[in-house]
Order: structure tokens, then C-alpha cells, then sequence
């Protein structure tokens, strides 16, 4: 199968979700420790409250998303995320980095550092290498 790439990133949102998941399984009994698998380049360009529908969509003439406040607010809110994940307990993040280091910002490994998780980066990410980096470092995380 196939998982379609590129477009909006509501990282925030995704790693809020996952921290809730993971606290109701550990609630139901049906986990101890959660480990947590993000795959991205780190970029997110979808703000939290948008991507919860909190807050109304751009309007025309409004700064696109790469404005230079903008581009930071989401950084911050990613990795106060990131943060609060580190602070439960239980809670590990694997971060599997598919930037293209060419034009790098370094953010999933901020990302990691954040959540006190661990980073792998995957240059030629592909099915056969992220399984092979995520079975290694998911080995890692238990011993």
C-alpha cells in the first residue's frame, strides 16, 4: 500500500492525538508504556486550533502560512507538544526524520530532543528502511 506525502502537516494535532490515545489505553489497563512513532520531515504548516476547527480559515488577502511569526508560533506549539509528551509517564517517541537534508531545518530532531525521544533520520525513506529503522529502534526502546 501506499501513504500519500506532502500538504498540510497538523503536527500538533497529530502528536495531541496520539498523547490521548495513549493515555486511554493506559487508563483501560490495556498498556503500560506507549511509544509513540512519528514519520515527518518535522515541518508543520497546520496550526492547532485550525486543525481542530477551533478557528475559521484564512480569509482572502490574509499572510499565507510561511510567514516568518507564523512559521515560528508553529514551531513552538509542536514542540510545547513534544514537551508535554516527555512529561508522562510511560510515554516514548520515536521520530523517524524523512527531511531532505538538503534544504534542512532540523526541526524533527528538535522535536525528538523535546520529548526526550529518540531520532532516526531515514535518507532514502522507503518501505523496507522505515521498517528496518523502526524495528531496530522499537528493540532499542524496550531494552
Amino acid at each position: 500500500e501506499r501513504m500519500p506525502c506532502g500538504g498540510g502537516s497538523p503536527l500538533a494535532h497529530a502528536l495531541s492525538n496520539a498523547v490521548q490515545l495513549g493515555v486511554q489505553a493506559q487508563k483501560s489497563g490495556d498498556t503500560g508504556d506507549v511509544v509513540v512513532v512519528c514519520v515527518s520531515d518535522g515541518r508543520a504548516n497546520v496550526p492547532l486550533a485550525t486543525s481542530m476547527g477551533l478557528d475559521e480559515p484564512a480569509a482572502e488577502g490574509d499572510k499565507p502560512a510561511g510567514d516568518k511569526a507564523q512559521k515560528e508560533a508553529l514551531k513552538e506549539e509542536v514542540l510545547a507538544m513534544a514537551k508535554m509528551m516527555r512529561g508522562l509517564n510511560g510515554f516514548k517517541l520515536l521520530m523517524l526524520d524523512t527531511e531532505n537534508k538538503f534544504v534542512s531545518t532540523g526541526m524533527a530532531k528538535e522535536i525528538a530532543s523535546a520529548a526526550g525521544g529518540r531520532y532516526h533520520y531515514i535518507p532514502k525513506a522507503n518501505d523496507a528502511s522505515m521498517a528496518n529503522v523502526a524495528s531496530n529502534a522499537l528493540a532499542g526502546l524496550k531494552g
